[in-house]
């Protein structure tokens, strides 16, 4: 038995679908079996809500007059990319500020922008006979601008390691503060409602898929940064990914704030905050096993974060829902764990996805194109490190 999106999409249409979020779908699975799912079940909605270093926003001014060919630009004291046309930017989402530092980077000019709030453009140039002014200094809102949409290279990261500390000191990084002598484990992720996590394939996320990110219109544009795919089946159907990412795109202006938030990390700066619902059309019966894979059968490592990154040691292989109960045990210490993401929040985006499509304002888009696969990435090399 096959389900094609064009004939779920009829569905949709007909308010005939029959819409599951992720976490229902697994419970189901349970209660039912995979075969009565795949013929019940024709979306599953997954998301996730964590902190996202990779995201940014591309913004267009329009033009002065006299107009200017920025080179030099600022947001609220943030520096944003100058390198582009006469009044376009990019603002990266842990660039910190330049008064501020850390406590307001670009994340926080992102989150001030579609929440409505004004914001002050700096912008210097040398001036040339086409663009004659040199300074400009004024302040704007998100309903000035022409376009700003959301562009992030690194999203929705598939399966990432979870942090630990074996050294005598505190370590702040963006796993969080890690206490000493594995005093905490941190761990960022929505387990089995995390969009790659449900479709580890690869078999209907692809290059043109549409998604809700931070509760407007989105897409899938290509693969995200350091993506790497190499699922390993373990025993008794437990799986461990790698972690494949995606680049994804969206409208600043159709965003809500509730779902898109700048976050502080003590000693390693901003970040932004996230969330991307994904609907997994449920094409067939090894499709709907993928999605049923439960938080007891996903695993991934806790890694040594006292050590530098290419020196890293995986301590313990660890599933999610031993990370979600509170506790872990290593080497015969239990130790406490914390997630870094919300669950909270990724279930609010999966049930208003949900809504979305079960309402008919929101229909599924084929892929384009498959998006590329690969099982290593590169490094770089410095001499004498």
């Amino acid at each position: 038995m096959s389900k094609t999106i064009q004939e779920i999409n009829e569905k949709i249409k007909k308010g005939k679908a029959v819409v599951f979020t992720a976490e229902e779908a697994v419970a189901m699975a349970k209660e039912q079996g995979i075969p009565a799912c795949a013929k019940k079940i024709d979306v599953v909605t997954a998301a996730t809500f964590g902190a996202m270093c990779s995201s940014g926003a591309m913004l267009n001014f329009g033009h002065s007059d006299p107009p200017i060919r920025m080179s030099e630009i600022t947001l609220n004291g943030v520096q944003a990319y100058g390198g582009l046309a006469a009044v376009d930017t990019y603002i990266g989402a842990t660039q910190p500020g330049e008064e501020k530092g850390a406590e307001y980077g670009g994340a926080h000019v992102i989150e001030d922008l579609v929440a409505g709030k004004e914001i002050e453009l700096c912008a210097r140039s040398g001036g040339t006979d086409c663009y004659t002014a040199k300074e400009i200094r004024t302040k704007i809102k998100l309903s000035d601008l022409n376009q700003a949409y959301m562009f992030n290279p690194r999203n929705a990261y598939q399966n990432y390691s979870a942090a630990t500390n074996t050294s005598n000191t505190t370590k702040k990084t963006y796993m969080g503060t890690l206490l000493p002598n594995m005093g905490n484990i941190t761990y960022s992720t929505a387990g089995e409602l995390s969009p790659l996590l449900k479709d580890p394939k690869l078999r209907t996320i692809g290059i043109g898929t549409k998604i809700l990110l931070c509760g407007g219109e989105g897409f899938v544009v290509f693969e995200g940064t350091q993506a790497i795919n190499n699922a390993a089946e373990l025993e008794n159907g437990d799986m461990h990914y790698a972690g494949y990412t995606l680049c994804v795109i969206g409208d600043l202006k159709g965003m809500k704030s509730a779902y898109l938030k700048a976050a502080t990390f003590e000693g390693y700066g901003s970040s932004l905050y996230v969330g991307i619902g994904m609907p997994l059309p449920v094409i067939d019966e090894d499709f709907m096993a993928d999605l049923a894979v439960s938080n007891a059968h996903l695993y991934t490592n806790i890694f040594d974060y006292s050590e530098s990154k290419r020196q890293r040691k995986a301590l313990k292989r660890v599933s999610y829902a031993e990370l979600r109960s509170g506790l872990v045990e290593i080497n015969g210490k239990t130790i406490r764990t914390a997630p870094l993401s919300s669950l909270y929040k990724a279930r609010l985006i999966a049930d208003e996805l949900k809504e979305k499509i079960l309402g008919g304002a929101f229909v599924m888009t084929e892929a384009v194109s498959k998006l590329p696969v690969r099982d290593s990435l590169k490094g770089l090399v410095t001499e004498g490190k």
